[in-house]
């Protein structure tokens, strides 16, 4: 079971370049950066993790940018979005922001994505929070046909696209992973007709990740490794998550300065060489 990391990359704490060199230094295989591109100030969703809404959520940095600066001082470290809230993107320009991360990184981009929760959000980008799941597997369809054919086109319910041109492509063949996020019915299916990797969140029981598991092979679909997003330290946790045949978790970091940052990431590397 491999370990990394998931956080909020903000303008105040640490740096990305930083905490991409010291991630790789300490043996993560992983980071996986949040996005949110604005909090509307009049919101009625409640946050999903209760109480107020934490203050890292209005300050995210763009992800695509974060880890490219990660990208330029590591060498190993997988470079993902945990997640993307593609909904809310243009869907060719993030094509090429992604295929350009993988060009540029040499092949370690993740690419994590779901439907979000936010919906004054979503609507600020002028996204019907009532078909998000469609346009978001209608998004999934035109992202492989861009990255992989040379004239991509699309023609669906929610998005239609002539036949056209973009590069650069993917280093990774077919294109970058795609980790479907979620655990709810509808990102199950997602996961089963266009994911390559799922990214359930920590609280998410062992013994779900058995049955989804096994829900996926009578699917037709055992090829799919599980990735837990924003999980703690407790160790009869981390045990649980390997016997269910996890094959990364990545640590919540808490958005801190470098000094702590740094002095955390100890603490977590320790945790996770006792798995290793």
């Amino acid at each position: 079971m491999e370990f990394g990391v998931s956080t909020f990359v903000t303008d105040e704490g640490i740096r990305p370049d930083v905490l991409g060199a010291a991630l790789e230094t300490r043996g993560f295989d992983s980071l996986f950066l949040a996005e949110h591109s604005h909090i509307p100030i009049s919101r009625e969703s409640p946050y999903p993790g209760g109480g107020d809404l934490p203050r890292v959520y209005y300050r995210t940095l763009d992800p695509f940018v974060a880890l490219t600066a990660a990208a330029a001082t590591t060498s190993r470290l997988i470079l993902g979005t945990g997640i993307a809230l593609q909904i809310q993107r243009d869907v060719i320009h993030t094509a090429k922001e992604v295929a350009s991360l993988d060009l540029i990184s040499r092949g370690r981009v993740a690419f994590g994505v779901g439907v979000g929760w936010n919906f004054e959000e979503m609507r600020d980008h002028g996204t019907d929070p009532t078909t998000r799941g469609k346009l978001l597997n209608e998004q999934l369809e035109v992202l492989k046909e861009t990255w992989t054919k040379e004239q991509a086109e699309f023609h669906g319910e929610l998005l239609d696209f002539a036949p056209f041109y973009a590069w650069p492509k993917p280093v990774q063949t077919p294109h970058p992973p795609i980790y479907i996020g979620g655990e709810s019915k509808g990102a199950l299916t997602r996961l089963v007709e266009y994911g390559n990797a799922w990214l359930p969140r920590a609280h998410t029981p062992p013994e779900e990740l058995v049955r989804v598991r096994q829900w996926l092979a009578e699917q037709g679909r055992t090829d799919i490794p599980f990735t837990i997003f924003g999980a703690g330290t407790d160790k009869g946790l981390l045990d649980g998550y390997r016997e269910a045949g996890v094959e990364r978790v990545t640590f919540l970091l808490k958005t801190m300065p470098e000094a702590e940052t740094l002095s955390k990431l100890d603490e977590l590397a320790k945790v996770a060489d006792e798995f290793r």
